[in-house]
């Protein structure tokens, strides 16, 4: 059985979907916390998701720390396996990021081993249900243009600035 938890943060609503043994499954910007049952159909079957229950500690202070400028504090969180092997793949990639850098589409398809997948890349960046603990918001454009984020591109844009880059007409600069 997995559990729903939505946490405020500076950005809106952050619905968490995770297990009694702190396994991150989801974490989606959502105004409806329902919404994100749909999202997880691929993986997670939604009778397996109960009602709400308050946010574990573990996450809210990884969330919590990194609104205040601790980039790394995802690095201990565990997540669940769940996606194709090419999407688990790119999300690994993605996690990879260091904080303060960004990536290109094509670089990551590039990194695993096919420059021609950049758009397969963006697909599977775009069903990432763990934002932030995947940073898709690190992935960009091949001509820094901030492109393709399920949280949506403001968020991006405010995610990008709080690590530290200058971003002007959806471009970084």
């Amino acid at each position: 059985m997995l559990n729903r938890s939505v946490l405020a943060t500076p950005l809106g609503q952050l619905v968490l979907v995770h297990g009694e043994e702190e396994v991150l499954w989801a974490a989606e910007f959502h105004d409806a916390p329902d919404a994100i049952v749909r999202s997880l159909a691929r993986f997670v079957p939604a009778e397996v998701i109960a009602g709400d229950v308050p946010v574990p500690a573990r996450f809210a202070d990884a969330f919590a720390g990194y609104f205040a400028g601790a980039f790394d504090s995802f690095d201990e969180i565990m997540t669940g396996r769940f996606g194709s092997p090419f999407e688990r793949a790119v999300w690994a990639a993605v996690r990879a990021i260091p904080p303060g850098e960004t990536r290109s589409y094509a670089a990551i398809a590039a990194m695993l081993g096919d420059m021609g997948r950049a758009r397969a890349v963006g697909a599977a960046s775009a069903r990432n249900p763990l934002l932030l603990v995947v940073p898709c918001h690190r992935v960009i454009g091949s001509d820094d243009a901030l492109v393709g984020y399920a949280g949506g591109l403001d968020r991006k844009a405010w995610l990008l600035r709080h690590e530290g880059w200058t971003v002007r007409q959806g471009r970084l600069v």
